[in-house]
């Protein structure tokens, strides 16, 4: 009896949505990333590039590219399972020090020096949400107009890679010019450190949106919406010395929907 009462509720959750088409999506938008950094977040890896690098948050904005499959539950009710590509790589240089190259390897300067060389490295973020969302359209999708809001929850594969020069502020040294003017210094090293090792890091995020649907035809309509992300990963490989990293951001996109 149990079993037959279950499928007979499975039948009425699923049967109401085979009378309605689903929904293919392809999207282009921005993302801007949180990036949680400053006073209130020093050990953030982003407020460490951020305080010591020439490139800024502003950076760190990227276009990106989504998909996704809609699936009708009711009228008004569907889920949407979406995945989208954010990548962004970054060089720059210290602003406050220059490099000076000696026999026995390459120091960090205050930039008042004239300096062999700037220290440079990249810095690249990498995330990639495959969520899952409820989605409501209170006024249905027989309207001209069709706004929705919805949220849910997402699996967050990301990385993060630093390559080239760094300067190892735990190893001051002092230099002593000719006139016996003191100064401190910091070692340069080559540095390629990625996070993790190998592959992408799984993290377990949410988010929310909303938006509008504009029919162009029967199968077709275009689609404007703007979605919160929230997550942080927890650094266990290259960068295991620093606070969870921030993978959370705002992103606009506009997109192509397509009945079927």
């Amino acid at each position: 009896m149990k079993k037959h009462l279950a499928i007979i509720a499975a039948l009425v959750l699923v049967l109401p949505a085979l009378a309605y088409p689903n929904i293919f999506s392809f999207k282009v938008g921005y993302f801007i990333p949180r990036a949680q950094s400053g006073p209130s977040f020093p050990d953030s890896l982003w407020t460490i590039e951020f305080d010591n690098m020439t490139f800024t948050k502003t950076n760190y904005q990227n276009t990106i590219i989504g998909l996704g499959y809609e699936y009708f539950l009711t009228r008004q009710l569907s889920l949407v399972l979406s995945l989208d590509t954010y990548n962004k790589n970054k060089s720059g240089f210290y602003r406050d020090y220059v490099g000076i190259d000696f026999t026995d390897g390459a120091f960090a300067f205050p930039n008042t020096f004239e300096g062999d060389f700037s220290i440079t490295h990249s810095f690249n973020v990498s995330i990639t949400p495959l969520q899952l969302s409820l989605k409501l359209t209170p006024l249905g999708r027989r309207v001209r107009f069709i706004p929705y809001v919805g949220g849910g929850v997402g699996l967050y594969m990301w990385s993060v890679r630093l390559r080239g020069d760094t300067i190892d502020f735990s190893d001051p040294f002092i230099h002593t010019d000719l006139d016996g003017t003191e100064t401190e210094v910091y070692p340069v090293v080559q540095t390629y450190a990625q996070e993790p090792d190998s592959g992408v890091r799984f993290s377990v995020g949410y988010h929310v949106f909303g938006g509008f649907m504009f029919p162009l035809g029967q199968r077709i309509t275009l689609e404007t919406e703007f979605k919160f992300n929230s997550c942080k990963g927890a650094f266990q490989d290259a960068f295991k010395d620093f606070e969870d990293f921030d993978l959370s951001g705002y992103q606009v996109t506009l997109g192509i929907n397509y009945w079927f």
